[in-house]
């Protein structure tokens, strides 16, 4: 992939979803008709050992949806997105002050930031969804988006049920995660406080939490064996909500990401006190984008997640 020089006259940022954004389908059309979008693809196939390209477009969903699937086949789909953008509109696509991803979006930031080869980061997410599947056998948990209630409340609710803030989102969307049990309870607690909403996700383990342990302990090893280069581009943490400068730095936040909260709100308002005035999601879906505009409904966003996305943004 072309190196991207950052932008400083449209500051711009590029987001990554994270898993959930998957979907049987997804980039077909940019396999059949770009060729940088279907090197990916098949880079990412030989990468892995299997043909990653066939789960994405034709499922089964409930094997794609599986976390050892679904992590890496995001990964692959998100970079194919992008290298299909770059073919089809070149110069049009602003380039970015800063990169992000959410979660596992964030092995997609750190390939395009140059900071691991492509197949490395597909290698890695691969092992990373295996890990955190295996971790939620081993140490059964759930997850459960809260939507409506203020961080304060939600903070008290989760000290007294013994769960995490998972995922900080956006001004009333926070995700929280621990034991089914305990999960049950804050659910019902946070239903009382005010919540309006109160939603068990279907994931297979209690991510981002101190259940994962197990992961993060195998995890280890796969990233101390890994070669990692100074971002080109700077990458916003999800531990940290602030940019990553050093190879040593982007490894402990992958060490850490997967017991620590992803603070998604808070690395979105550090880039616009940044100056950023534009995100662009890039992946399927538009998860991102709706977490944007809560957050700041004053910014301009975009998505590339297909032919007719990346078109548009041509004319």
């Amino acid at each position: 992939m072309e190196r991207i020089k950052q932008n400083q006259m449209t500051p711009t940022a590029w987001v990554f979803p994270g898993q959930g954004s998957q979907s049987v389908g997804m980039c077909r059309d940019l396999y059949d008709n770009v060729k940088s979008a279907r090197d990916a693809f098949e880079t990412a196939d030989k990468a892995l050992g299997f043909t990653i390209s066939r789960l994405c477009f034709e499922g089964p969903e409930d094997e794609l949806r599986q976390t050892i699937n679904a992590q890496p086949a995001l990964v692959v789909a998100e970079y194919a997105c992008l290298e299909a953008a770059r073919e089809i509109i070149g110069n049009k696509l602003a380039s970015p002050s800063f990169l992000a991803g959410h979660s596992l979006g964030e092995y997609t930031a750190l390939a395009v930031a140059g900071v691991l080869d492509f197949r490395t980061a597909v290698r890695l997410a691969r092992e990373r969804g295996r890990l955190m599947h295996e971790a939620g056998q081993k140490r059964a948990g759930s997850m459960s988006a809260v939507i409506g209630l203020d961080e304060a409340k939600l903070t008290e609710i989760c000290r007294k049920t013994d769960v995490i803030m998972a995922n900080v989102n956006c001004p009333g969307q926070i995700v929280i995660s621990g034991a089914a049990k305990n999960i049950a309870i804050a659910n019902e607690m946070a239903t009382a406080a005010g919540a309006k909403r109160a939603i068990t996700l279907q994931v297979s383990g209690a991510f981002h939490s101190p259940l994962m342990q197990p992961a993060v302990d195998n995890m280890v090893k796969y990233l101390d064996a890994t070669t990692f280069k100074t971002p080109e581009i700077p990458v916003i943490g999800n531990v940290t909500a602030l940019p990553l400068a050093t190879p040593e730095a982007v490894k402990d936040e992958l060490k850490r990401q997967l017991l620590s909260p992803v603070l998604w709100q808070r690395g979105v308002e550090y880039m616009i006190k940044q100056g950023v005035t534009t995100f662009i999601e890039i992946g399927p879906g538009k998860v991102l984008t709706g977490l944007i505009k809560r957050i700041n409904n004053e910014v301009a966003t975009q998505n590339i997640g297909d032919l007719s996305a990346i078109k548009s943004l041509s004319s």
